[in-house]
């Protein structure tokens, strides 16, 4: 079973993913590591040579592939990879059990106020104006986010009692 973590950018999904599979002993995959592996660049350098449209083939591209592999692992997708272009369709059509991470936009943009220079997606965003731009993504996105198979609300959960409540969740799915 494919278990794919999805979410917001700053949700914990890479953090978390790698918690789950060693709860689990199955390999993780971070999907922008994956990317960024195989394009022998990072993120932001893709972004800014090649331009988001070019990300997101790859991104597609790639989701395919690891989508298509035998065997069982833990996928952290990028925040918004079920977004564009089929992927959603990609992830539900495949052998996988998917994971919406759901925080409230004020706890991602004091989560993300941190981590800014290393996001693409906000690096040029004034911290005051990053909750908006969050709430903006995310009535964008929460359509494709709200096609996972499970939804776990994150807010004030510490990491060790996110791992608990998804181990719990996926215990109680007959499919793993």
């Amino acid at each position: 079973m494919k278990i794919i973590l999805m979410g917001y950018m700053g949700s914990g999904k890479s953090t978390l993913g790698k918690a789950l599979s060693n709860a689990k002993n199955i390999p993780f995959i971070d999907l922008d590591a994956y990317i960024a592996e195989r394009e022998n660049s990072s993120i932001t350098n893709i972004f800014k040579a090649k331009g988001e449209i070019y990300f997101r083939k790859k991104e597609t591209e790639y989701l395919q592939e690891l989508l298509q592999k035998q065997g069982s692992f833990v996928l952290a997708l990028g925040g918004g990879t079920p977004c564009f272009w089929k992927n959603i369709s990609l992830i539900k059509n495949a052998d996988t059990f998917s994971i919406y991470l759901k925080y409230h936009p004020k706890s991602l943009a004091s989560r993300l106020e941190k981590e800014k220079t290393h996001r693409p997606m906000i690096t040029d965003i004034n911290d005051d104006e990053l909750e908006d731009f969050i709430r903006k993504h995310l009535f964008e996105r929460n359509p494709f986010y709200m096609q996972a198979d499970c939804l776990i609300t994150m807010d004030n959960l510490s990491e060790d009692e996110s791992l608990k409540l998804l181990l719990d969740k996926l215990a109680n799915e007959p499919i793993i």
